[in-house]
């Protein structure tokens, strides 16, 4: 009979009961739909009766005692009444359908349970580095990227809305761009869609000259295909972070295979997350490679925010490590964007694919133009020729500078208060201090240093002035050409103006001066050379630089002395004191 719902009275009970014979169960079926159980006792042996004890009259009759099953689909099943039926509970291990052996039932489940749970285990973590390596692949899929989607957010018309562009009134061939195209982008546009392989690049100049503008703008011409963008952070925690974030990877912090691991992943630090990201990049990256026929491409921006220190110069170096592996086998392209000298500095030692594209401001015509385009787009009509080339001529070309002034109502009331606040800030951070403490002694010589090297600039632009002045005289130029190109000082010209090459780093760090991939020396930006002009030109600059270096070789000199003091002295005592510079010896 197949496993039908009993219930058994307990053995136990009917020892316990007023019936403790029963040992036996005989099957009774009624015309109901339960089946009824009936126990009978055995036929009792016969025992004699001891003399003098009579038989009783009546012997009690022996009530049956019933055990129930409900039935459902087995009501009508026929059962052999000959038969004895004896229901059995559920097989555990240790029962006799297992053998009988506790010990050697209880290791059998374990071992069945523990190999079920290993080949879920494996099914599971198979499962889960393939899903990672799939959501990587989709981070550099054409459509949504993080760095494009918020930096072109404000720019995006509402869905259906047919924007009339006022750039369209202008006559010619509009640029590609929303302002307008430079000559670079055409190189930043092949790099970007993955035309340029076997090499990496870093991109190198000011802050504000156009480096991410034109990323972006190669980014949204292919839909950011094949190409992930994230930004420097001087804490490895954060970049790590971000480096997760812009290649879609979580460093195995969603995972639930926490059962199968010996040690936390964590606990070698961000470089070593880094580099675990890096490795399951580089096998997208091969894939990817022979799907799609080019590299991908990688952006690295900001990477001078990483500090220049032992740390951040090993994870810059950990990352050029992999860019020049990728480079040789041209899976991947990566590019790297700064605007400070040293992280190129620190590259060009180990550097050998490295290629570097120097980012400089527009010149005189291609910033009238932009300005122009840029003035166009806010909706601004019958703006002045001279009043752009007078604005032009105080900001210069540096495409920060030209949005603000464009976006002012008054540009040329814009670009004289950036210009007083620039001398402002060149003042706060280089500021000459006469008659200074000893104190800020190391301070002021790092400011005294910056003004000499500023001065020389001053003098240089002074001299570009009155050569333009004369060629125009001459007739050898047009009077309307007024573009001077900032001027540069070699970098060991620098060292030897400055007598401190220190020094160099620091102005690079504050945005003061910019050096380029020729190691030329410039300003800034033109607000930089025009706020050093007005504080050079000051009647009393000489006497206060003078003055203060002045005051920084007295207190040296101060340092540098021992004073010798005599006590018990009294008047017309004499003191000799002789100094013996021959060395010779008492023995």
């Amino acid at each position: 009979m197949s496993s039908l719902p009993f219930r058994t009275l307990n053995r136990h009970w009917l020892r316990q009961s007023s019936f403790p014979s029963l040992s036996r169960s005989v099957v009774t079926r009624f015309s109901s739909r339960s089946r009824f159980y009936t126990t009978q006792p055995p036929p009792r042996p016969k025992v004699p009766t001891p003399p003098g004890h009579g038989e009783t009259s009546k012997t009690r009759p022996t009530r049956p005692i019933v055990a129930t099953v409900e039935t459902s689909q087995h009501a009508h099943e026929h059962i052999d009444g000959s038969t004895a039926f004896q229901p059995q509970p559920f097989n555990v291990p240790g029962s006799p359908i297992f053998g009988g052996n506790s010990l050697r039932d209880a290791a059998l489940t374990t071992v069945v349970g523990l190999l079920m749970v290993f080949v879920g285990g494996v099914a599971y973590v198979r499962w889960y580095k393939w899903n990672v390596l799939r959501k990587i692949e989709n981070a550099f899929s054409p459509g949504y990227d993080p760095a494009l989607e918020l930096a072109t957010y404000q720019n995006k018309p509402p869905e259906g809305e047919l924007v009339n562009d006022p750039l369209d009134e202008l006559d010619g061939d509009g640029p590609w761009t929303q302002h307008l195209r430079r000559k670079e982008q055409d190189w930043i546009d092949a790099i970007v869609q993955g035309h340029e392989p076997g090499h990496y690049f870093v991109l190198l100049g000011p802050k504000g000259s156009g480096k991410g503008t034109m990323i972006f703008d190669a980014m949204a011409a292919c839909e950011a295909d094949g190409v992930a963008m994230l930004d420097a952070h001087p804490d490895l925690e954060v970049f790590r972070l971000k480096l997760g974030k812009a290649i879609n990877y979580e460093y195995n912090e969603d995972s639930q295979t926490g059962l199968f691991q010996r040690r936390d992943p964590r606990e070698g630090g961000p470089a070593l997350d880094i580099e675990r990201a890096m490795n399951k990049l580089e096998k997208v990256a091969l894939k990817a490679a022979r799907k799609r026929g080019k590299p991908l491409v990688l952006i690295i921006n900001n990477v001078h925010f990483f500090k220049n220190d032992d740390q951040g110069r090993g994870m810059l170096l950990q990352l050029q490590q992999r860019a020049e592996a990728w480079a040789a086998s041209g899976i991947m392209t990566c590019v790297f964007m700064t605007d400070d000298f040293w992280p190129f500095y620190v590259m060009r030692k180990t550097a050998s694919r490295m290629h570097v594209l120097s980012i400089y401001d527009l010149d005189n015509k291609e910033a009238k133009h932009a300005a122009t385009r840029m003035a166009i787009s806010m909706k601004k009509k019958n703006v002045s020729h001279s009043v752009i080339q007078e604005a032009i001529g105080m900001v210069g070309g540096r495409l920060s500078y030209l949005n603000k002034v464009a976006r002012a109502k008054d540009m040329i009331e814009m670009a004289s208060q950036l210009l007083s606040v620039e001398k402002a800030w060149l003042c706060s951070q280089i500021g000459l201090i006469p008659d200074l403490d000893d104190d800020v002694m190391d301070e002021q010589k790092w400011s005294s240093c910056s003004w000499l090297l500023l001065q020389e600039f001053v003098k240089l632009r002074k001299e570009q002035e009155r050569v333009r002045d004369e060629a125009i005289a001459a007739g050898k130029l047009d009077a309307n050409d007024l573009d001077l190109p900032l001027p540069t000082i070699p970098y060991w010209r620098c060292r030897q103006i400055m007598t401190r090459p220190d020094f160099l780093e620091d102005l690079d760090r504050a945005n003061i001066i910019a050096i380029d991939v020729h190691h030329d020396v410039r300003p800034d930006s033109m607000l930089i050379l025009h706020a050093a002009r007005q504080v050079v030109e000051e009647d009393d600059f000489e006497a206060v630089l003078d003055n203060v270096r002045s005051r920084i070789d007295e207190i040296e000199s101060l340092h540098r002395t021992r004073e010798l003091t005599f006590k018990d002295v009294e008047a017309g005592d004499k003191i000799r004191l002789s100094v013996d510079k021959g060395g010779r010896s008492w023995f």
